[in-house]
């Protein structure tokens, strides 16, 4: 499976809700940038290893969203780079207002596993769309 194809069935399995499939694409010590202002992140929004991502990322979401979807327009995969070019949709529970903004996510891969994940995302069209 070449880099692009991991990453796609990553966002397959993750839209499926088979979080522990996705978890075994990810390397032991993958560094999780996710983006600054993101509504549920607090700190610097980087996360070292598969279990912070679940337990700082991937957790809190129901509490935060209802109908949380990634919809990836594009992947595009140059060495050891992917990236993806997509939006977020659902509803931003604090509001009850739905939401759908532009997002863009850039994996590093190596040997097989994501090392890197850096994630752009419109955070305003989410809290106040």
């Amino acid at each position: 499976m070449d880099n692009v194809e991991l990453v796609a069935r990553a966002y397959k399995l993750f839209g499926e809700g088979d979080v522990p499939a996705v978890l075994e694409m990810f390397d032991p010590e993958i560094v999780w940038d996710e983006c600054h202002g993101f509504p549920n992140i607090e700190g610097d929004g980087i996360f070292l290893g598969p279990e912070s991502v679940v337990k700082e990322v991937f957790a809190p979401m129901p509490e935060l969203y209802d109908g949380f979807s990634i919809s990836v327009d594009e992947l595009l995969g140059a060495g050891d780079k992917v990236v993806m070019v997509g939006h977020y949709d659902g509803i931003w529970k604090e509001t009850g207002k739905p939401f759908h903004a532009n997002a863009t996510h850039v994996w590093t891969v190596k040997d097989g596993k994501a090392i890197k994940f850096f994630q752009a995302v419109d955070t305003a069209e989410i809290v106040n769309p």
